[in-house]
């Protein structure tokens, strides 16, 4: 049966494959392919080694959100995220200080590539922007294609790291419902998105964390495809939760993943790449109960024993879903119980329990709250 699954895996694959040449060679051919662009990803390193990823892609024009933006441009912006057209065997080159690396797109047209400098970092900032230049591609490149990446390193001196899921975590999404999730994927924009009631506050409260300098860095883990990541990233940014890495997945068919658990296999290995990256750093995990985030921080926690400091875990009031996180709750309390594990209705019981813990300032308490209440009278 396994064989089977993986024969049929590398079947559909290679037939996917086959499909995104054709289609890539008949565009070529009627000259429908438009300029260029680098699309670079928000990710992490140390300061020994940068980790750094983006895709090439045909820029399709689409046009960062605005308050008063119609269904019609928010359905016409999500149609261009999905129907992208990736650039394969496209050669970057990476500056980094004196340094500089090539490397060529997949057949996706993504690009990864870890980077040594030559001497280590200089920790003047917990961004490290890197220059990425195109210098070679399978069609014309009309104009000079550059762009910039960004690395996060963590400072010697933070205290600890955050580890977030997205949807129906910060981001009302309705993740377990097909049609109210299709309904906002396709027709709100990062203007429309709603986050939870205190959310910002509380992530900048665990950004602060104690030491008062705001460099505990932030990693957002999450199943939604790469082809969000620009409304995702200014999501982020229009509500002023804290900036990190966005670990995403990839929207395309993976023969390794037929049968399996996309979204645990894709959220477990990102996360544990994390704690590798980091061995000195301990984490804040957290999620929601309406997919599998209890159950894959829970695998975390038993596979990386006195890493976690503590789990929160959003109640999305589904009977059936919260029963499951009450389950693992009550295992991880008989296995020891050395990392809790909160299933909480909303934000200020977090922030009530990071003060108690002494992971935030007591008085964030209060701010948190207060935000809460400017966020629901909001929606009055």
């Amino acid at each position: 049966m396994k064989n089977l699954k993986q024969n049929a895996g590398k079947a559909i694959l290679k037939a996917e494959e086959k499909l995104d040449q054709l289609t890539f060679n008949l565009k070529q051919k009627l000259n429908l392919n438009g300029p260029l662009q680098i699309v670079p990803y928000r990710s992490y390193g140390t300061v020994n080694r940068l980790y750094v990823k983006g895709r090439v892609l045909i820029n399709k024009g689409i046009t960062q959100s605005e308050e008063q933006d119609t269904l019609w441009e928010n359905l016409l912006n999500m149609y261009r995220r999905f129907e992208s057209d990736e650039i394969p065997n496209a050669r970057i080159q990476f500056s980094l200080l004196d340094q500089q690396h090539e490397i060529t797109t997949d057949e996706e047209g993504y690009f990864v590539l870890n980077i040594e400098p030559k001497t280590p970092l200089q920790l003047q900032d917990i961004w490290h922007p890197i220059d990425l230049k195109l210098v070679d591609a399978p069609i014309p490149i009309e104009q000079e294609v550059t762009a910039t990446a960004h690395v996060l390193v963590p400072p010697p001196d933070a205290e600890y790291g955050i580890i977030s899921d997205i949807d129906d975590t910060i981001m009302r999404t309705g993740a377990t419902s097909l049609l109210e999730s299709g309904k906002n994927i396709l027709l709100n924009n990062a203007h429309t998105r709603i986050p939870f009631h205190g959310v910002s506050q509380f992530y900048k409260s665990l950004q602060l964390g104690r030491n008062g300098k705001r460099n505990n860095p932030f990693f957002y883990v999450s199943s939604s495809p790469w082809n969000n990541y620009d409304l995702l990233y200014q999501f982020l940014e229009l509500n002023e939760i804290p900036q990190g890495p966005l670990l995403l997945r990839d929207f395309g068919f993976d023969e390794n993943k037929l049968g399996h658990s996309d979204h645990m296999s894709h959220k477990y290995k990102e996360i544990e790449n994390i704690l590798i990256t980091y061995p000195e750093l301990d984490f804040i995990l957290v999620g929601d109960s309406g997919q599998q985030d209890a159950a894959i921080y829970s695998e975390v926690i038993k596979n990386h024993p006195g890493r976690i400091m503590a789990v929160y875990i959003r109640d999305v009031a589904i009977e059936k879903h919260t029963r499951k996180v009450i389950g693992i709750v009550d295992e991880l309390k008989k296995g020891g119980g050395e990392v809790e594990m909160l299933l909480v209705k909303e934000t200020g019981e977090a922030a009530k329990h990071a003060a108690s813990k002494g992971f935030i300032f007591v008085e964030e308490v209060k701010e948190v709250k207060q935000e809460v209440e400017v966020d629901e009278a909001g929606d009055e």
